[in-house]
């Protein structure tokens, strides 16, 4: 079941997927190579695509960089992103490239005219543009403080330098690493433009800390009904990025996508290594996209009841689990067999 009302947003058109306009809130990532290696680059995306990922980005720091994007667009099944800053050069050479859309920050590329011929070459080949304002590419000159007005004046002022280009195939972001900032930056905006907006925390950290962070900033906006694509930022795989999003957006019955794991915390009452047993699984769940439920309990007080709720659990009591499908009651397994057990049930209903 779905509370959320979701914002209105006018949709834009990225390669073959569809950003706002009600579609599915998507799940992108950045690739951590150097955009120059064609090779690990696009086994990078490769290796993302199979996760989930549905839109990437790369980082294009030089001309060299620029004219690589071709043929990395060329090997990949997913949307391609040019992330551009600083010479509007690597815009023009990344849109004849054949990229799908460009990020551009507002704090670096300001030039009237550049941005005209940004927006004209942007057009002529139906490329939207980000417009990606962070808190740390603020005008520090006009803005003493990084405030939320702050934020939504600055990408204001570029979406307007676009509209007085008749280029209205825009997309904003405004990302923070302060949580309470960058969700009081996007639901200002959300006052202002209809354009869809992409998501995020900046800046969030380590795979453990900066999950949470992102869950709780990214989750808050989503809960708001603010949010058509989802970037999870992590000092980590990017694999990492897209598992991390997908848990978002299935904690909010916004996107089923693969495996939902549930488990007990584990206490006293516990009679097997259950953290040996959910993080095995864990591991081998994450190739399987087919939404399932599967819940691994770790004694008789809540374990049956709640095992029983989903599409494959298992209750655990000494030593032994008692699998359910369904609801009902299969057979127990020791406890050594149970990850075993758990794959062969979900495999018949995936497979």
């Amino acid at each position: 079941m779905n509370c959320i009302s979701r914002r209105n947003s006018i949709p834009v058109k990225v390669g073959n997927l569809i950003i706002g306009g009600n579609q599915p809130i998507s799940v992108q990532s950045m690739t951590k190579t150097d955009t120059r290696d064609v090779p690990a680059t696009v086994s990078q995306i490769k290796r993302l695509e199979t996760a989930g990922c549905e839109i990437i980005r790369v980082a294009v720091p030089d001309m060299k960089a620029a004219k690589c994007l071709g043929q990395i667009r060329s090997q990949i099944n997913i949307p391609l992103v040019a992330d551009i800053h600083f010479d509007y050069r690597l815009a023009l050479e990344a849109i004849s490239q054949g990229v799908d859309k460009l990020r551009l920050n507002p704090g670096n590329i300001k030039d009237t005219e550049k941005i005209s011929l940004i927006c004209r070459e942007a057009e002529r080949f139906n490329i939207p543009i980000r417009i990606g304002v962070n808190s740390g590419s603020v005008d520090r000159k006009r803005f003493t403080e990084i405030t939320p007005q702050a934020l939504v004046s600055s990408a204001m002022e570029h979406i307007r330098l676009l509209e007085e280009c008749d280029f209205t195939n825009i997309i904003v972001s405004l990302k923070a690493s302060n949580i309470p900032l960058t969700i009081e930056s996007y639901k200002l905006m959300s006052e202002m433009i209809s354009y869809p907006f992409h998501i995020g925390i900046t800046e969030a950290g380590p795979i453990r800390s900066g999950s949470i962070r992102s869950g709780v900033g990214i989750g808050i906006l989503l809960s708001m009904g603010l949010g058509d694509t989802v970037r999870v930022s992590l000092t980590a795989d990017p694999i990492e990025e897209v598992y991390a999003a997908y848990e978002i957006l299935q904690s909010l019955n916004l996107r089923r996508h693969g495996i939902q794991l549930v488990s007990c915390p584990t206490c006293g009452r516990t009679e097997v290594d259950l953290q040996k047993i959910v993080y095995s699984l864990e591991d081998k769940l994450r190739v399987i996209k087919k939404p399932l439920h599967i819940a691994v309990m770790g004694c008789v007080v809540n374990g049956p009841g709640e095992a029983s709720e989903a599409d494959i659990g298992v209750a655990c009591g000494k030593g032994v689990g008692l699998l359910f499908k369904k609801g009902m009651p299969l057979y127990k397994v020791p406890q050594e067999g149970i990850v075993d057990a758990l794959m062969d049930e979900i495999n018949q209903i995936v497979l």
